[in-house]
């Protein structure tokens, strides 16, 4: 019998805890995103270029990939502007070099590097927003032009890019 009243007052205990504590709130999220409870939508704005080499569709693909990605990871919804989390970006950098010089000194790899300037808004909590810039390179074979590897590297860069924009924005980390 000692043993239940045990198991009772226990219980008892926790409900009481629990219900003494209405303004606690925790949420989870399988992405790891730490998002505003009271947020409900979010908006990115069409990223401009500043980059001279840029592809003329680029600043569309990273665009898009960043509200697929929002919209894969998080309840959000897109809002078209004022957001209550809101994303622009300027496509800043957007160039190719070589980084393998072979034994007759011509390249024998090549580096796309891509970086965008981001604006993050939190129009909950003004500590959280941010204005960074996000770099990233893929490489590909000097034997290789630029225009038979992009869509691929483009798809890739962006992949990385925009996941650390949500790490930054959201990442609970």
């Amino acid at each position: 019998m000692n043993h239940f009243n045990t198991k009772v007052l226990c219980l008892l205990v926790l409900g009481f805890c629990v219900a003494v504590q209405p303004g606690c709130r925790v949420s989870y999220s399988f992405s790891g995103a730490d998002i505003p409870s009271n947020a409900n939508t979010f908006s990115v704005d069409f990223f401009k270029v500043t980059a001279a080499l840029a592809s003329p569709i680029y600043a569309q693909k990273i665009t898009e990939r960043l509200k697929d990605l929002l919209l894969s990871q998080t309840r959000l919804n897109l809002a078209k502007s004022n957001g209550d989390l809101q994303y622009s970006g300027t496509v800043t950098r957007y160039e190719v070099l070589p980084v393998a010089i072979t034994g007759n000194e011509t390249a024998g790899r090549n580096r796309l590097t891509i970086s965008v300037r981001v604006s993050y808004v939190n129009t909950f909590d003004e500590k959280k927003n941010f204005e960074k810039e996000f770099t990233r390179f893929e490489d590909f074979e000097a034997n290789q032009t630029l225009t038979q590897v992009e869509t691929g590297l483009i798809e890739k860069i962006n992949e990385q890019l925009v996941q650390d924009i949500f790490n930054a924005s959201l990442g609970d980390w």
